[in-house]
């Protein structure tokens, strides 16, 4: 899960009521992302009399910068704005135009596939050849999947094999993390290859005992819990820091703080090695089934042979729906890198691949501030302006698959309590980084006016000087955070009056 997904934490005060101010940057106002239209006169009445948006913005009392812009979805006339060229990080509101350049690239029915190619026949049980487990880039395999392989072998009559058994993940390009600059421990910011398993994170679970702790490493599923090697984990008696990783060739030596660990508990960690880690599982799997097989190895070059088994992940339009839901980091970075391989892109770096979505799309949007990192928002180092957002909304239409595809963001009462039934409905993708909160989507006020909107915040001065020990959870930047969204619901809120019909 993503760092960025946290719940939009939201104030319904003054629904509707004098808190709807507004400004506009002068050259700004009014200039339309696709055609103009005269916006109606009660309008422009309401616009008046609710005052300065600059209200809300300082009733939040963020330190850093705000920029927003707040369009009709069907004319793109922009309605108001705030700073609508200022660039700054998108955090995972990125994964909307990633979605974009996914479906774009590989269509909404792509299905990745892992599959199990041999280079001999079988007889009698006997594979006299190679093994290979291929990975296709998926995203979204896990343990069960790998079952079920393992299950298609043993259909297919294999027991053993007088070759060696070989792993390939070169479907994509290796990464060590999605952002260096994030503690090591964070289960949101694993590796990536082309084989990836249960979003390459292993499950610690610790329980104390008479002497000492009882810990297991596992590659948990619904089906398969099988315990893990390639990860270890040590428990060392230290005060900092709470964890510590030493990766080799193929493994992933752990440590732990003993004081951190408490009677019991569990939680996610990164691999780092994602393609031996799928490999040992798969190979605890299949003797389950009774197929003996060598230890993997990694393989090189290209993999002919016959396909005696193959897994296909779920359709690419329910993998986006389900990554924009729960906001996986990892998702995001395998459909992305495989969007620019499929345009015919070699991109060997998480930069690379974002430099070529932001190329493609100044091409179809005329989005000229813009700048990625990455295709998850997780990396700061990407740039988005609020008019940039708010043309590709624009572009991608109500009825178009980007909103149908992206979660409903409730609005929320004085409490933060979700108002079931709300008035004003809205469909956005959230972003949020330590001192970054982001929020773009669609709108549909009371009255049926159809907006789009694009709010960004952050102060990148705070967000800098934070010690990377201190990443997980920083001094200052939960309230910041809660703060930010509450402001993005007062000009939701703010809109759908002023701006219906």
């Amino acid at each position: 899960m993503s760092a960025n997904n946290n719940k939009f934490w939201l104030s319904r005060r003054q629904l509707l009521a004098g808190l709807l101010v507004s400004t506009a940057s002068g050259a700004f106002a009014g200039a339309p992302l696709r055609s103009i239209r005269p916006e109606p006169r009660t309008s422009a009445i309401k616009l008046t009399a609710a005052g300065p948006a600059d209200k809300i913005i300082e009733a939040a009392q963020l330190s850093g910068k705000v920029g927003f812009v707040v369009a009709d979805a069907t004319t793109g006339e922009v309605l108001e704005g705030h700073k609508p060229l200022l660039t700054l990080p998108p955090a995972s509101v990125a994964k909307s135009v990633t979605t974009v350049y996914g479906l774009a690239a590989l269509g909404s029915k792509h299905r990745f596939r892992t599959r199990l190619v041999a280079t001999g026949p079988i007889e009698n049980g006997k594979l006299s050849g190679d093994l290979y487990l291929v990975g296709g880039g998926d995203p979204t395999l896990d343990t069960d999947a790998l079952g079920d392989l393992a299950r298609q072998l043993k259909e297919a009559g294999l027991r053993e094999i007088t070759g060696k058994t070989y792993v390939h993940s070169q479907a994509l390009p290796y990464q060590n993390s999605i952002d260096p600059g994030q503690p090591e421990y964070l289960g949101y910011n694993p590796s990536l290859s082309g084989l990836n398993l249960n979003y390459n994170r292993v499950f610690f679970e610790w329980k104390r005992q008479a002497e000492g702790y009882a810990i297991t490493m596992d590659a948990r599923a619904i089906k398969f819990r099988p315990r893990v090697a390639m990860a270890s984990m040590k428990v060392v008696d230290r005060k900092s820091p709470v964890f510590s990783l030493k990766t080799t060739r193929n493994a992933d030596q752990w440590t732990v703080a003993k004081r951190a660990l408490g009677k019991k508990g569990g939680r996610w960690l990164p691999v780092r090695r994602p393609e031996f880690y799928a490999a040992e599982v798969f190979h605890t799997i299949s003797r389950s089934y009774g197929i003996t097989l060598p230890t993997f190895v990694a393989a090189k070059g290209a993999v002919d042979g016959t396909v005696l088994a193959e897994w296909k992940s779920d359709e690419l339009a329910t993998i986006l729906r389900h990554m924009m839901k729960f906001s996986t980091n990892l998702t995001a970075e395998a459909i992305g890198l495989s969007a620019s391989k499929k345009r015919g892109g070699k991109p060997s770096t998480l930069k690379a691949s974002g430099r070529m979505m932001s190329d493609w799309l100044k091409a179809e949007t005329g989005a000229k501030h813009t700048k990625f990192v990455d295709h998850s928002g997780l990396g700061d180092g990407s740039r988005v302006s609020a008019s940039d957002m708010a043309k590709v909304l624009v572009k991608q239409g109500w009825n178009g698959p980007l909103r149908a595809l992206m979660k409903e963001v409730p609005l929320r009462d004085a409490k933060g309590k979700p108002v079931k039934d709300h008035p004003i409905q809205v469909r956005a993708k959230t972003g949020t980084l330590n001192f970054v909160s982001a929020l773009a989507g669609y709108v549909q006020a009371p009255g049926g006016r159809q907006l789009v909107f694009a709010i960004f915040s952050a102060d990148l001065a705070r967000r800098g000087k934070i010690k990377k020990a201190d990443k997980e959870r920083p001094k200052g930047a939960r309230s910041w955070n809660k703060r930010s969204k509450i402001m993005q619901q007062k000009l939701i809120e703010r809109w759908a009056s002023t701006f219906d019909r």
